[in-house]
């Protein structure tokens, strides 16, 4: 666990934080319709894909760029037992905007499950790490969600990445948001997004589109500190799972209300 997090806290400090706020525009290009790449991301992503060659030899890394580029990697989540995802510049908007909002992620994938997780954020200095069975733990200290009962609506702060939600979705969910306390945007950034539920600053937050390196090491982050993250048909989330939406919540209690909130069950 602390070899990764060393690889991906040297990934930050050595090629991504030189260009923070310091990207030259050659240094930022659309890798496809919406979606922008900077040289960080595609830097650290070969930095940390070499180093986790080397702590387990063998095992193919799946990274979010080299995906952009060869789409049939994702297929080792299928045929290879063991697996890593790489996300190596978590919220690129974020950066390419000068926003500190943005992380460096990884997570390892055993036989379709996510066994262990790491999300680095330099900008606040904070480290988190997650084993399957063995918790949630941020610098040494144990995780937990606030396990407060909110089965009032109007008590539930929340966040809807609203961004991929197609026309019918955004009809649907849009005028239910009046029903809770709060609801905003999101930070782009789900190496954010999660741990603001497990620390209790929001109590939910909607997802539609589902990368595996977006999602998989913040599952586990927050399901390890005893949160919830369900598809709205209830079903668990996989790393290798192809479809839509995923509804996080700090407990049970809060993702039945908000579920039925939002999907008016």
């Amino acid at each position: 666990m602390d070899a990764v997090s060393s690889i991906l806290r040297e990934a930050a400090i050595t090629v991504i934080v030189p260009r923070f706020r310091a990207l030259a525009d050659h240094e930022v290009e659309e890798k496809a319709p919406g979606e922008v790449v900077t040289i960080a991301d595609r830097e650290a992503e070969a930095f940390i894909s070499s180093r986790l060659g080397e702590l387990l030899p063998g095992v193919p890394v799946i990274g979010e760029e080299a995906v952009c580029d060869n789409p049939s990697l994702t297929q080792a989540l299928d045929t290879e037992p063991l697996v890593w995802l790489v996300d190596p510049l978590d919220g690129t908007s974020n950066f390419i905007k000068g926003s500190p909002h943005w992380a460096v992620m990884a997570a390892l994938v055993r036989h379709g499950e996510t066994v262990a997780s790491w999300i680095y954020r330099h900008t606040d200095t904070r480290l988190f790490q997650a084993e399957r069975g063995s918790g949630a733990w941020s610098d040494g200290v144990r995780l937990w969600c606030d396990a407060a009962n909110r089965p009032d609506a109007a008590a539930i702060r929340g966040a809807v990445l609203g961004r991929f939600l197609t026309d019918d979705e955004r009809a649907s969910v849009t005028p239910r948001f009046t029903q809770f306390a709060a609801i905003t945007s999101g930070y782009s950034c789900a190496g954010y997004e999660y741990p603001a539920i497990i620390d209790g600053a929001q109590d939910f937050a909607l997802f539609q589109r589902l990368l595996p390196w977006d999602h998989a090491p913040g599952v586990l982050l927050l399901t390890e500190a005893g949160g919830v993250a369900k598809h709205p048909d209830g079903r668990a989330f996989q790393p290798d799972a192809r479809q839509r939406g995923l509804l996080l919540a700090s407990g049970p209690a809060v993702w039945d209300t908000v579920h039925g909130v939002l999907y008016g069950v």
